[in-house]
């Protein structure tokens, strides 16, 4: 993709972009629930002339392909949100709900970027919207079928709240379950039993003062207690306990060898879900910062010749998952002009 264009000369408006917004905001695509949304998002890629097609992933849920001409380029995000649903409220340059940033906004900058890259001429682009990022990935997991269409593609763009500024990387994911066990008893007579909530709660404590491992890209390596269970009666010494850690993992992390050496004797560790940490392309004339959250973009890079990838777009994770998510028109089109320019440069880098 080359061009001499500057990106503002042909992005849509900032009025364009947060109606298209505002309209995929009205349907609750919380997790599970994405194909709510699947009428208003035909409607903008038919407004597109886009090729759509959909692609079972679950019952009652779609990844949604959509092309034009021969890729060269795929942009995608996710089509779910994060519950509870919120619904768009919009004043002025501001819009609110849920999905503003996370990530139907995203999906509005990136149809813009495509509307913009072909008035200019340029062969072709690929959208893909995937469902179950908030959760499991389930979406871009089945996605990998798409691989051998999008071999003419040069990179990937993966739409997420970053500011407007492309991602370094991204620190991993790691689920653990941690479990106890212990011998019930009557709460009179607690000798007689052994309860296994004392066990854990030492072990998330040694847990707590193990030194923070960092990364000068990705920054620190941190975990959530996310959740924590034991017993089932107050007047039982409970014979089980559990906890859920959710670990920002860094590469080559050995956080969960530590959570096994500090475990009891009856300690017990599952990992859940571990998805890497991963670093992304850079591109010159760009800037760069690292990102606190996961995302689909070590996944979705498969899809492409040389996995290169860019993690960007406007918005920001500050209030992403909060009740107060929104986004502007002004950040919409900055971002719409960032992904023109991210895309032209992908293509740029892999001329010969």
């Amino acid at each position: 993709m080359t061009s001499t264009h500057t990106a503002a000369a042909d992005a849509p408006e900032a009025a364009w972009l947060l109606d298209r917004t505002e309209t995929l905001c009205r349907a609750d695509t919380t997790t599970g629930r994405e194909d709510h949304g699947l009428p208003a998002l035909r409607a903008l890629l038919r407004e597109l002339g886009a090729v759509v097609e959909l692609q079972p992933v679950a019952p009652g849920r779609h990844n949604v392909l959509a092309t034009w001409g021969v890729p060269r380029i795929l942009f995608s995000t996710h089509l779910d949100t994060v519950p509870p649903f919120l619904p768009p409220r919009r004043h002025g340059d501001v819009l609110h709900g849920r999905g503003a940033c996370d990530a139907k906004g995203q999906i509005v900058a990136q149809l813009g970027a495509i509307r913009t890259l072909l008035a200019r001429g340029h062969a072709g682009c690929a959208w893909l919207g995937v469902v179950g990022e908030e959760t499991d990935s389930i979406g871009v997991l089945a996605a990998a079928e798409f691989a051998p269409r999008l071999q003419t593609c040069t990179a990937a763009i993966d739409g997420e709240p970053t500011e407007n500024v492309l991602a370094t990387g991204q620190r991993g994911a790691l689920q653990l379950r941690l479990s106890t066990e212990g011998v019930a008893a009557h709460s009179g007579t607690p000798e007689l039993g052994r309860s296994a909530i004392w066990p854990l709660l030492d072990w998330l404590q040694r847990l707590r003062q193990l030194p923070t491992a960092s990364d000068p890209e990705l920054g620190p390596e941190v975990w959530n207690l996310g959740a924590i269970a034991g017993g089932g009666a107050l007047n039982v010494v409970p014979a089980h306990a559990e906890a859920q850690l959710f670990v920002r993992s860094l590469p080559d992390s050995g956080f969960a060898a530590q959570v096994r050496e500090l475990a009891p004797a009856d300690g017990r560790v599952e990992v859940v879900a571990d998805t890497p940490a991963d670093r992304f392309s850079r591109l010159s004339g760009f800037p760069h910062a690292p990102v606190t959250f996961g995302s689909d973009a070590p996944r979705l890079r498969r899809l492409v010749p040389g996995q290169r990838v860019a993690l960007c777009g406007p918005g920001s994770i500050r209030v992403a998952h909060t009740l107060d998510e929104h986004i502007t028109g002004a950040d919409l089109r900055a971002g719409c002009e960032l992904l023109v320019a991210v895309a032209e440069a992908f293509g740029r880098s892999a001329q010969p």
